[in-house]
């Protein structure tokens, strides 16, 4: 079983940066995917970015292309996701998610076995 817990969510001013973190543990292989998804209140949960574990190859959806940088410490096995120029529509729960199967990242054909609490990012205006 594999548990992810976000963490550096918080509140900050439009055009600020936040920085956050998924701390991975349990059981798990080279071959996931790691990636970010976010809930804003009243909208669908939607696809911010991708990581594949082994390589690091990333994908992003146009909403954090740059912007947002997703990366991976091996060494410490935690997932980031660095967000820079915050708007506040990007307020909303950020959650970091887990697919068990190896592959090419991004959105397209990711399936969430696992998923974290969430945790919330909140741009005041």
């Amino acid at each position: 079983q594999v548990q992810l817990v976000e963490s550096g969510g918080g509140l900050v001013q439009a055009g600020g940066s936040l920085r956050l973190s998924c701390a991975i543990s349990g059981r798990t292989s080279s071959s996931y995917k790691m990636a970010w998804f976010r809930e804003a209140e009243g909208k669908e949960r939607e696809f911010v970015a991708s990581i594949t574990w082994s390589d690091g190859r990333v994908s992003y959806d146009d909403l954090a292309k740059g912007r947002f940088t997703i990366s991976r410490s091996t060494a410490e096995n935690t997932v980031h996701l660095q967000m820079t120029k915050l708007k506040p529509e990007d307020t909303a729960v950020y959650t970091c998610a887990a697919d068990k199967r190896s592959g090419s990242p991004g959105k397209m054909g990711f399936v969430g076995h696992y998923w974290g609490q969430g945790i919330q990012v909140t741009v005041s205006s």
